[in-house]
C-alpha cells in the first residue's frame, strides 16, 4: 500500500499497514481451525462454508453470540492476553451445544483504539485455540480501530457461532421428568461471569496479581484468567449413545436463572449443596466479599459448568466417563414435582 494514500488516515489515529500486517499474521491461525465445510480463505468479503447434511434429515441451524465481559479488564491490568479469546468461543459454543448443536464455525470481532499488533495476534491466538478445543472452524472476523472510543491499551471482544442439528434430535428440556438426576460437570474455574464484581472483590482485598490466591495453587493472575472449558467433545461423545433430556450452560444468573431455562413449567430442580467439592476461588470470593451462599449462586458457577439432566440409570455411567476428557462430573440433585408457582431451583444450604 502506497505511504501517501493511507497518511491522512494514520494521522487520524488509524494506521491501515498495521491492520494489514496483523491480517497476515493470522492467516496461520484460522488455516489451523480449517474443517471440511470451509470453502474461503479469511480476507474476503464474506466466510464460505458449505455443511455436510449426510444423515440429516432436517437439518436446523442453531446459533449464538456473546462477549467476555469485564473479564477483559483483569487482561489489560495483569497484561495476560492469550486466554480471553479462548473464552470469547467457549460462551457461544456451549450455549449452542445446550440443544444439541454441533459447532460449524466461528467469528470473532477485535475493537480497539489503536491496534498493537502484539497484543492483537496472542488474542486472536486464543480465538483459534478455542476454535480447535469446539472443533469448529474460525472462518473469518473483523478488526476495528477506532481512535478516542477505548482507553489507551484497551479492547472489546465478540464472537458469533453457527451450529447444526437434525429437528429430530434437537433437546429443548421437553423430555424432563420427575425423577431424573442432574449431572454437573465441573468448571474450570470462574469461567467469564460475575467479573465485575470479582474485580471490586478484588480491589478491597489488596491481593496483588503474583500472590497466591488463599486457599488455591495458582496465583491470583493464572486464578481468575483461567479460561472458560469448552464442553463440546465431551457432550458431542454423551450424546452419541445416552439419552440426553436436557442441558444448561451455568452463564450470567448462576444456578437460579439457567436451570429453569430448559425445565418445563411442571418440573423442580432439586440440587444437592454439598454434592461436589467448591473450588477455593468461590471460597474466597464469599469469604472476602461477604456473600451468602444464595447470592453466590445467582451469580457464579460455583464449580459446576455444565449441566446435563439424564434418566437414573445412566447417571453413574455418565461421570465414570469423563474422566477421559480430563473433567469431573457428580451427581448435583434431581428433579421432583414443582411445588406451586414457586422457584423451580430449590438448593438447601
Amino acid at each position: 500500500m502506497s505511504n501517501d494514500r493511507a497518511r491522512v488516515y494514520a494521522d487520524a489515529g488509524v494506521n491501515i499497514s498495521a491492520g494489514n500486517a496483523f491480517v497476515d499474521r493470522i492467516r496461520q491461525y484460522a488455516t489451523g481451525t480449517r474443517t471440511r465445510g470451509v470453502i474461503s480463505d479469511i480476507g474476503g468479503f464474506g466466510g464460505l462454508f458449505r455443511p455436510d447434511l449426510s444423515g440429516i434429515n432436517e437439518p436446523v441451524l442453531v446459533s449464538s453470540t456473546d462477549g467476555v465481559g469485564t473479564k477483559l479488564k483483569l487482561a489489560f491490568a495483569f497484561n495476560k492476553h492469550d486466554s480471553v479469546g479462548i473464552d470469547l468461543v467457549a460462551m457461544s459454543v456451549n450455549d449452542i451445544l445446550v440443544q444439541g448443536a454441533n459447532p460449524l464455525f466461528f467469528l470473532d470481532y477485535f475493537a480497539t483504539g489503536r491496534l498493537d499488533v502484539e497484543i492483537a495476534q496472542a488474542v486472536i491466538a486464543g480465538v483459534a485455540e478455542g476454535c480447535r478445543l469446539a472443533d469448529c472452524a474460525l472462518l473469518g472476523g473483523e478488526t476495528a480501530e477506532m481512535p478516542d472510543m477505548y482507553a489507551p491499551g484497551e479492547y472489546d471482544l465478540a464472537g458469533f457461532c453457527v451450529g447444526i442439528v437434525d429437528n429430530a434430535k434437537l433437546i429443548d428440556g421437553s423430555a424432563i421428568q420427575v425423577g431424573d438426576k442432574i449431572v454437573g460437570i465441573a468448571s474450570s474455574g470462574l469461567h467469564s461471569n460475575g467479573f465485575s464484581l470479582v474485580r471490586k472483590i478484588l480491589a478491597e482485598s489488596g491481593l496483588t496479581a503474583a500472590d497466591r490466591l488463599p486457599g488455591g495453587e495458582l496465583s491470583v493472575k493464572d486464578t481468575l484468567l483461567t479460561p472458560t472449558a469448552i464442553y463440546v467433545e465431551p457432550v458431542r461423545s454423551l450424546l452419541r449413545d445416552m439419552n440426553i433430556k436436557g442441558m444448561v450452560h451455568i452463564t450470567g444468573g448462576g444456578f437460579y436463572d439457567n436451570l429453569p431455562r430448559v425445565l418445563p413449567s411442571q418440573v423442580e430442580a432439586r440440587v444437592f449443596f454439598d454434592s461436589w467439592p467448591i473450588p477455593p476461588v468461590f471460597l474466597w470470593l464469599k469469604e472476602a466479599g461477604r456473600l451468602s451462599w444464595p447470592e453466590m449462586f445467582q451469580i457464579f458457577n460455583c464449580g459446576i459448568g455444565y449441566i446435563l439432566l439424564v434418566p437414573a440409570e445412566q447417571a453413574e455411567e455418565i461421570i465414570n466417563r469423563m474422566p477421559a476428557f480430563d473433567l469431573r462430573a457428580f451427581v448435583i440433585g434431581e428433579t421432583a414435582k414443582r411445588s406451586g408457582n414457586g422457584e423451580q431451583v430449590v438448593i438447601n444450604f
